[in-house]
């Protein structure tokens, strides 16, 4: 079951939001520092302990690392004593958890609804800004065993890519999506040692050796290839567009607008404005695509803005930053031209 809605109180950059996501694609926009980061990493959260069955509280110090992983830190910055809550829905299900600004440890945060919420797992997962498959090789090792400052996505991402081959023969909408990236990345990804390879007619090209924007193309593969991203699930990823060629911007979307066909839904943050408009240009009238515009008010609190249309997204600092660009270079040739 999807999410289908996001509150928060007093939680890190949040005063007061709540946000109803689509159940198809989700894109975040908004300036830095508005919590698309942190809107995505709650939702993970909640989706990820629905299996891994570890504590709310537990989860999210994991996920944002404060400092000295005091789960207060979480809360908004104000003065005195105050408490910040979060509470994730997936239709009647209910998962809510709050704390005060001087909790220490996860233990003394208050977590309702946990037991129905585990009783309906959720696969999930969240693709960091930075790629992590070439530094695979003895991560997970390393992160199990010591205190490395890691946020948990960057050893979560490793897991859902080590996972094996789901059995059985691979169903028609997966075979197309496979064979589409395979196109796009010349080739299939192998695992040996911890190790990943591009596998092609030349041979295995270790990871190491790929450009990031292909790596991210291969742990695509992966995620549809294992099993991770089918029915059901949910994908989170943030800033898709990093390190990834322009020209593959509209192939990505393809993919990610099938991926929401076949009922996987999908959370991403975007600073690109041809993301935004590949979105826009390759997706169908049934798609199910909402565009969540967050900014600050005159009084400086975060605020949301949704909209199924692309023309309506308001404010849209990319699309006013492109408008700014084609402006000042029309006004440049005119005055070339007047010389």
């Amino acid at each position: 079951m999807a999410i289908t809605r996001i509150k928060f109180e007093r939680f890190t950059v949040f005063e007061i939001l709540d946000i109803e996501p689509s159940q198809g694609i989700n894109v975040l926009v908004g300036a830095n520092g508005t919590g698309k980061t942190h809107l995505m990493k709650v939702a993970y959260a909640a989706c990820d302990i629905s299996k891994s069955k570890v504590g709310f509280a537990e989860k999210l110090v994991r996920v944002y690392l404060p400092s000295g992983r005091a789960l207060g830190r979480l809360v908004k910055r104000r003065r005195g004593s105050t408490r910040g809550a979060v509470e994730v829905y997936r239709g009647d299900l209910k998962l809510r958890i709050s704390f005060s600004n001087h909790a220490t440890v996860p233990d003394s945060a208050t977590t309702i609804g946990v037991r129905e919420w585990v009783s309906e797992p959720i696969e999930s997962v969240f693709i960091p800004v930075k790629e992590m498959l070439s530094n695979a090789p003895g991560f997970r090792s390393l992160y199990a065993q010591r205190e490395v400052h890691f946020e948990e996505i960057y050893a979560d991402i490793l897991d859902r890519a080590y996972r094996p081959a789901l059995r059985g023969p691979v169903d028609r909408e997966r075979k197309k999506l496979l064979g589409n990236i395979q196109k796009l990345i010349d080739g299939k990804v192998t695992i040996k040692d911890e190790e990943f390879f591009l596998r092609n007619k030349q041979g295995n090209l270790e990871f190491t050796l790929l450009a990031e924007g292909m790596r991210k193309l291969g742990l695509l593969w992966l995620l549809i290839q294992n099993g991770t991203l089918l029915n059901g699930s949910v994908l989170f990823w943030d800033e898709p567009e990093t390190n990834l060629n322009p020209r593959l911007f509209g192939p990505l979307i393809e993919i990610l607008l099938e991926l929401q066909r076949i009922g996987v839904q999908v959370f991403l943050a975007t600073h690109d404005y041809v993301i935004l408009k590949e979105l826009d240009l390759r997706s169908r009238p049934d798609d199910k695509i909402l565009f969540h515009s967050l900014y600050r008010d005159d009084a400086g609190e975060i605020r949301c803005h949704s909209t199924s249309r692309y023309l309506q997204i308001h404010p849209n600092a990319i699309a006013d930053t492109f408008s700014d660009l084609y402006d000042r270079e029309l006004k440049r040739s005119l005055g070339e031209a007047a010389r």
